[in-house]
């Protein structure tokens, strides 16, 4: 009983800081101030002021965590609904693909020599674009640290979010459909969850190119490895 009044009490709490981050964000709509972000910090703040452990935080926050999946699968709608552009432009989205996926592996790996980084810690960079669950599966293969990965997905994500909608401006990216693809294969789940602030084709493009980033980052991960030698 106590459990499920704990599980209940978290999960209403996350609700209620979501929505007032998301009024906030709607008030004042400035990129650092996206509701995942600062939802994000608002938790932690609470749980470290409050002294709630991680573990204590999950007895309610695993419900929450288990709507990802039905949450994914419910990008299936805005899909079909976009089906004829999706067959009318495969060449671009695979293209844009690719190149989001290839910078987003090889720019990591740069960047990390650059800085002298430790191999482990450049094997783990080498998937961040990439959605968490696959990200983890492909650092394990190829030698990095899946903790590690997770946190620089977070970084490539929230970067992506933030950053992103500046870029594409100054680069006058105006299309709908290029908007998806990058937000897609650079920030993955959470690209997808901006791009609908710009409508149906943005996110069903975003949701593609997050899918096909998965499953072609699976297979070239490693081969971008191999190639760099790292």
């Amino acid at each position: 009983m106590q459990q499920a009044s704990i599980a209940i009490l978290i999960i209403l709490l996350t609700v209620a800081v979501y929505i007032a981050m998301t009024k906030l964000y709607v008030r004042f709509s400035y990129p650092v101030l996206i509701p995942v972000l600062t939802t994000t910090v608002a938790i932690i703040l609470l749980l470290l002021a409050f002294h709630v452990s991680y573990d204590q935080y999950m007895i309610g926050g695993k419900w929450i965590n288990s709507l990802l999946g039905p949450a994914v699968v419910a990008l299936a709608y805005p899909l079909y609904n976009q089906r004829k552009i999706l067959v009318k432009y495969i060449l671009p989205i695979i293209g844009g693909v690719f190149a989001g996926l290839f910078s987003g592996m090889i720019s990591g790996l740069l960047f990390a020599e650059v800085f002298g980084i430790d191999r482990n810690l450049i094997l783990s960079i080498v998937p961040k674009s990439i959605t968490t669950p696959v990200a983890i599966q492909i650092a394990t293969g190829i030698g990095g640290v899946p903790s590690m990965t997770v946190v620089f997905v977070m970084i490539a994500g929230f970067s992506g979010v933030i950053l992103g909608p500046k870029i594409m401006k100054w680069v006058r990216i105006r299309s709908y459909l290029g908007k998806g693809i990058a937000f897609g294969s650079a920030s993955h789940a959470l690209g997808t969850s901006k791009a609908f602030e710009y409508g149906e084709l943005t996110v069903s493009m975003s949701s593609v190119s997050m899918t096909l980033c998965a499953v072609l980052g699976s297979v070239f991960g490693p081969i971008v490895v191999w190639i760099f030698h790292v």
